[in-house]
């Protein structure tokens, strides 16, 4: 009686086991996956900059003149938050740059981010403007403070995309 029991038991672990295969198959099936699909959206940032240029006390950045294959992700505006600018691309090489911009203290707000990058001591000469150079765990940063606010690019990027970005950043008050 014994051994019977025993065999009930695997049969019914083996029947379980093929009734949960069987709806794994089919949720596969049933759920879309194109390999050929493009992984992120780009947003349209345009209203977003212009309401920030309108608000902010000091002059927005946005990148001008680079190519298409630079996608917006991110982007927003938060006064309550020391007129935070904050617009997120993925580069051509897939690697994360951020520009952020805000009037909060530069001690406080680089290493928020930044993801705790910490000051080199070094600069980096960008189209004429030096900059300093941060370098992080997650995130390097070139930082710049003028006009009552600090601007901070970041990301996972290498420093020459970087500074790409940082050279195609423009100001067209709204």
């Amino acid at each position: 009686m014994a051994a019977k029991r025993g065999r009930q038991t695997v049969r019914g672990m083996f029947q379980s086991l093929g009734v949960i295969m069987v709806a794994a198959g089919v949720m596969y099936l049933f759920i879309p996956h194109d390999e050929d699909a493009e992984p992120v959206k780009a947003k349209d940032y345009r209203v977003e900059l212009v309401t920030a240029q309108r608000a902010a006390p000091y002059p927005v950045l946005a990148p001008e003149g680079l190519g298409e294959d630079w996608k917006a992700t991110v982007v927003s505006y938060k006064r309550e938050q020391g007129n935070a600018w904050q617009l997120g691309f993925l580069s051509p090489d897939t690697q994360y740059v951020s520009v952020n911009q805000s009037t909060t203290e530069p001690k406080k707000f680089v290493p928020k981010v930044t993801h705790s990058a910490k000051d080199t001591g070094r600069t980096q000469t960008v189209a004429g403007q030096e900059w300093q150079r941060w370098e992080g765990p997650k995130y390097d940063a070139l930082v710049r403070t003028e006009g009552g606010a600090t601007t901070v690019v970041t990301g996972t990027a290498s420093f020459e995309t970087l500074a790409e970005m940082a050279a195609a950043l423009r100001s067209q008050q709204a």
